[in-house]
């Protein structure tokens, strides 16, 4: 089942990119902190300013690992430290170095580490990668840096299995159980650090980072969720905000439910992208006539599983809820498309390993059943950055018509995800907020048009709430924009991160 807000990068993008997962041993050189460091700090947060990177050799070659403090939490510093994994790729010339680029995939909960050793890090442009040290730090909670657990992998595999469009009372307690079970195992495992893994917290993280790596400004590429960090980080930072690009954004003036509406609304938009494209196939397993022929049936296809899932090969079943999120995770970029056509064509002829597969790409599943934290710590955050959109199974049924105004295929499944945080143990210490930044530099917002998981119009609306916020529109599908095709989103980014010169304010590319 998919947990509330999950504004991620796609795994299948990520996936290709070959994450590789970095084991950091001896090594040599230190880094010290910035002017606008240790001096310029409030005096109980100086000792981690002033603390001094201390970079290894990682098990991935050309990148660089070491490890950070920051108070558990800041308005009590005294309470103790978290250690934050930190990974870089130093410039590699010609030109003159600009400073240190940070980067953030996502999520919330993906690994930024491996985001920049298995992408950024050797697929940005080479002339970003020439003049940018290419950063980035696992937010607190996340892989490396304490990480949130909840689950064993056996449990997960359960808790993806549950339906989430319940039919009756007993269906609708099953899923509630599976939410405290969800919540119960975050805090059995993870009390300490539960509390802690806000978004302004970890946007403070950041700004000790800048510190340390030397830098009197961030300079930072956020993509998904990504977005709101960086945001974050210019609201209480802005005149330490250096040249931000945030790609697929969110908007943090509202509140949890109009968040979830909206995304349902985008996967729905998006599905209607692939079906206009999916009838136009002979083969097309969806049918050869019109999109909402084609939305009809696969709504056919998840009751079919509710009531019967398929064999995969393995022994979990395709039910319901997996079938959902396998589709869902093709609707995060457009080369997924034939992928999923020939796994909606599997399941049509009683085999399901095509959408488990896609599905289980989208949770970080493993082939042994492990599952990396993405989910947890997805959660995690979540649920703190915001008041829960639902507080009872009530509020949802009182809900499910409107999300389902907005997505006739998954309005009703996306209602009752929405629910999981009504059972979260700990208290949300984040409201809806307009994000301003006044007296930070040109920001460019970038928004796709068609983006499933950061409707477009968030990026209009966070743009216009920023101060120096300028709108870079790509007229097209998929979640993201840079790095995936358009020459004139990627010159545009380009020329602001090496020039400092921030596309026109509305420029558009397709």
């Amino acid at each position: 089942m998919d947990t509330r807000r999950l504004l991620r990068t796609s795994a299948i993008a990520l996936g290709t990119a070959g994450l590789l997962v970095s084991g950091c041993s001896s090594g040599s050189s230190t880094t010290r902190a910035s002017a606008a460091g240790a001096s310029a700090a409030p005096e109980d947060l100086r000792p981690y300013y002033a603390q001094k990177l201390s970079w290894r050799e990682c098990g991935v070659e050309g990148f660089q690992c070491a490890t950070m403090k920051a108070p558990l939490d800041y308005a009590n510093p005294e309470e103790g430290d978290i250690e934050l994994a930190v990974s870089r790729k130093k410039a590699t010339g010609p030109g003159k170095r600009i400073g240190s680029l940070l980067v953030n995939p996502g999520g919330p909960g993906g690994s930024a580490i491996d985001y920049l050793q298995g992408y950024a890090g050797i697929g940005y442009p080479a002339p970003v990668r020439a003049r940018y040290d290419m950063v980035a730090i696992d937010p607190r909670g996340v892989a490396r840096s304490e990480p949130v657990e909840c689950l064993t992998g056996k449990e997960m595999d359960a808790y993806t299995q549950v339906d989430q469009t319940p039919d009756d009372d007993a269906e609708v307690g099953e899923l509630s159980a599976a939410f405290e079970k969800f919540a119960d195992g975050c805090e059995k495992r993870s009390p300490r650090i539960l509390p802690h893994v806000s978004t302004v917290e970890t946007a403070r993280d950041m700004d000790v980072l800048r510190s340390l790596l030397g830098d009197e400004k961030l300079h930072y590429v956020g993509a998904s969720y990504g977005t709101f960090l960086g945001a974050t980080y210019a609201d209480l930072f802005p005149d330490r905000t250096g040249r931000l690009v945030l790609d697929g954004a969110m908007d943090p003036s509202l509140p949890a439910i109009d968040i979830n509406r909206d995304q349902t609304a985008g996967f729905e938009a998006a599905f209607q992208s692939f079906a206009a494209d999916c009838v136009k196939e002979e083969d097309c397993p969806l049918g050869t006539t019109t999109t909402q022929a084609a939305g009809t049936a696969l709504k056919k296809l998840f009751t079919d599983l509710d009531a019967k899932p398929i064999p995969t090969g393995e022994s979990r079943k395709l039910t319901e809820s997996l079938a959902t999120t396998g589709v869902i995770a093709a609707m995060y970029d457009e080369a997924a498309w034939p992928q999923l056509r020939e796994a909606l064509a599997g399941a049509e002829s009683g085999d399901g390993s095509g959408l488990l597969a896609l599905a289980d790409s989208y949770y970080e599943r493993d082939p042994n059943g492990s599952y990396a934290n993405l989910m947890f710590a997805n959660a995690a955050v979540n649920c703190l950055d915001l008041p829960p959109a639902f507080d009872s199974p009530a509020a949802v049924h009182k809900a499910v018509p409107g999300f389902e105004k907005a997505s006739p295929v998954f309005g009703r499944g996306f209602a009752w995800a929405a629910l999981n945080c009504g059972y979260w143990p700990a208290d949300p210490t984040g409201t809806p907020h307009r994000t301003e930044a006044k007296g930070a530099a040109p920001i460019v917002v970038v928004g796709t048009t068609r983006d499933p998981a950061t409707p477009y119009k968030w990026a209009e609306s966070l743009a216009d709430q920023l101060a120096s916020g300028t709108l870079l529109t790509y007229e097209g599908d998929g979640h993201t924009a840079y790095g995936r095709g358009s020459d004139c989103i990627d010159t545009a980014i380009n020329t602001y991160l090496l020039e400092g010169t921030p596309p026109t304010d509305g420029k558009k590319c397709s």
